[in-house]
């Protein structure tokens, strides 16, 4: 049912707003109170009109929203005249805050969660919250919305039928060329998120293990500055240098071929000494005979001498 306008007159939203209303094109209306229990809310990526109406009405009429930056939402509650209190659930506090959040979950309260930007829980705080909240018994309720992985996967122009979504790479290049050597792997196609200040050596990474594949390059996505640039790996990694690297990045990388080798020497001994300086000479070789594509006998004796060679140092 449509919600009752309560006044159309006054289209500065910040003049005495309702406890539980909102603002849409100059119309306040007002918003029922959301019933007990915890709201996934996706918020906009960049462009504040990206916002679903049934996101408004929940925002303006749970009892708390839970965000990662209250300066971040605030800007979105603002915009719209949503008064409803804000409260910070990030990595930091959320060990501190979950329990509370519970309790008052437990005396009926109703909660959104929200992140900075996009669909709650996908490279962002939540899912212990969500797990137990939902043990507890108590309503879980998504309201899907913008997403920055499906925004980009749609203007990548990269087959969409199959993806895996990565989010953030390792930040030590070893670590993050032997997670790509993995990736490589998969017949899908791969979104990955990387930050400005890494992009290019995540894209200089991406061209040395994947260079042949198509990519696209997604950055400030609904923002002002939006700039989509598709061509291959190996020409985005070297036309890097002239990259704005200011804001948020998606990449989007093509499957493998059909018929592609398996992984080279190289390859595999990269795998093997990050999987070696984590795990047991057995899971490494496991892991490496899973995603490599060579046979067993040969990883092993491979891995033995890598094994040895450390041992060797110390």
């Amino acid at each position: 049912m449509r919600p009752k306008a309560v006044s159309t007159n006054t289209p500065d939203v910040s003049e005495q707003p309702d406890k539980r209303s909102y603002a849409v094109g100059g119309e306040r209306l007002t918003a029922p109170k959301a019933a007990p229990g915890l709201y996934l809310v996706a918020t906009p990526i960049g462009n504040l009109g990206d916002i679903t109406l049934r996101a408004l009405e929940t925002l303006a009429g749970v009892d708390l929203i839970a965000c990662e930056d209250t300066r971040i939402t605030r800007r979105l509650t603002e915009r719209y005249g949503v008064t409803a209190q804000l409260k910070p659930y990030h990595e930091h506090n959320a060990a501190e805050m979950r329990p509370k959040i519970l309790a008052q979950l437990a005396q009926g309260a109703s909660i959104a969660l929200v992140s900075d930007a996009g669909t709650p829980l996908i490279s962002d705080p939540g899912f212990k919250l969500v797990r137990e909240a939902s043990s507890a018994g108590f309503s879980v309720i998504a309201l899907p919305g913008p997403s920055s992985v499906l925004a980009a996967l749609s203007v990548a122009a990269l087959p969409t039928n199959r993806f895996f979504f990565e989010g953030f790479l390792p930040p030590k290049q070893a670590a993050r060329r032997a997670r790509l050597t993995e990736l490589a792997r998969l017949d899908a196609t791969l979104v990955l998120f990387e930050s400005g200040n890494r992009v290019q050596e995540t894209l200089a990474d991406l061209a040395a293990i994947m260079g042949a594949r198509d990519a696209a390059i997604c950055r400030e996505m609904t923002k002002l500055h939006e700039e989509i640039s598709r061509s291959t790996l190996a020409e985005l990694a070297q036309s890097a240098a002239t990259l704005e690297t200011r804001g948020e990045f998606v990449l989007v990388i093509a499957p493998q071929p059909e018929g592609a080798q398996a992984m080279t020497a190289d390859e595999v001994d990269n795998l093997l000494r990050d999987r070696l300086s984590r795990d047991s000479v057995k899971d490494a070789v496991a892991h490496a005979v899973e995603v490599s594509g060579r046979p067993r006998r040969e990883i092993y004796a491979r891995a033995l001498e890598l094994a040895k060679g450390e041992h060797g140092k110390d």
